[in-house]
């Protein structure tokens, strides 16, 4: 297995030196923050796509127990700063883009993900047992993760300790996948209901900001403190662990990476249209019991069922797949 300085994946420490890393710093920081806005996409893989996975986590790792050295601090703090950015600027036009054309945002993302891929099996190669079984593991994994039915989990209620518990998982689950190529934040907060709220809640901050109605902060802090703390705990935890495991199984540690990816495009059909609930139906862990209940769903709201794209939509959902594989794959070779 190649000991690429670029990726960090060799034998010894990962290297935190090169111009290139500032600028892949930035430009993972932006792709993760964004990827993260996006159910079944994942933070990870967006780290990986641009070879700076190794660094990250070990960088985080070091911070963690307050080993701090100038170099991976600019590091982190280009991730986090374009990241946050990303997110920050991305929450309502995504939300915007995802209710009218989810099919462009899905697609661009698939080909975004699928970017990481070539990285990792450059780095397993050659083939064998334990590269293939950890990955089969891990795209079984993927495939149980997609067959889950978020609609099915209630939202949280009014503010309160098991509201506040709940979004501090969530910040801890979407920290998590934050560090675990092909596993998505977004899609975890959507099984823990509480995707939409956390997306809405980023908006009306940046919102908030903007205007300089400070007045009105007060409902949004109690969602995203909770969610930030959970998510520092999150990255940080998951960031020692995989550390670890490079370090004591790499092999076994890349094939899980490797199914991770080859499995993140599961569930992320493209192309689906909203279906109109009916009463008797579970809808965000509620059923529907009357004709009023279904008419006071928000139409955002509604479960979407796959269906076969337009010819224009599979040809643009193609040029979109390969444009977003030709950028993630661009932005890695930074490094080379």
């Amino acid at each position: 297995m190649p000991d690429d300085a670029a990726t960090g994946f060799g034998s010894g420490a990962p290297a935190f030196r090169g111009a290139s890393l500032v600028a892949r710093s930035i430009a993972g920081g932006a792709l993760m923050g964004l990827a993260n806005l996006v159910p079944g996409v994942s933070g990870g893989t967006m780290l990986l796509a641009v070879g700076l996975y190794p660094q990250f986590i070990a960088g985080v790792a070091e911070a963690s127990t307050l080993k701090l050295r100038a170099p991976v601090l600019v590091m982190l703090a280009c991730v986090a700063g374009s990241a946050a950015l990303a997110i920050a600027g991305g929450a309502r036009a995504i939300g915007a883009v995802l209710d009218r054309y989810p099919w462009v945002m899905y697609s661009l993302f698939i080909g975004l993900a699928a970017g990481g891929i070539p990285i990792v099996w450059r780095l397993v190669r050659p083939l064998d047992r334990t590269v293939a079984l950890s990955a089969a593991a891990a795209m079984a994994g993927m495939v149980l993760l997609a067959a889950l039915d978020p609609e099915r989990v209630s939202r949280a209620g009014p503010p309160g300790p098991g509201t506040y518990a709940l979004l501090f998982a969530a910040g801890v689950s979407g920290g998590a996948a934050m560090i675990l190529p092909g596993v998505s934040g977004a899609y975890l907060l959507l099984v823990l209901g509480q995707y939409r709220p956390i997306i809405d809640a980023v908006a009306q901050a940046v919102a908030i900001v903007r205007a300089g109605a400070w007045d009105a902060a007060g409902p949004v802090l109690h969602v995203l403190v909770p969610v930030a703390v959970g998510v520092v705990a999150g990255v940080a935890g998951v960031s020692n662990l995989v550390r670890l495991l490079l370090a004591t199984r790499q092999r076994a540690t890349l094939g899980f990476l490797l199914g991770l990816l080859l499995g993140a495009v599961v569930g992320l059909w493209p192309f689906t249209e909203p279906v109109q609930p009916r009463v008797g139906d579970v809808v965000g862990g509620q059923k529907m019991l009357s004709p009023e209940m279904v008419a006071a769903i928000d139409p955002a709201d509604h479960p979407s069922r796959r269906t076969l794209p337009t010819p224009g939509q599979a040809g643009g959902g193609a040029l979109l797949v390969l444009a977003g594989f030709g950028a993630s794959w661009s932005v890695s070779r930074l490094g080379a």
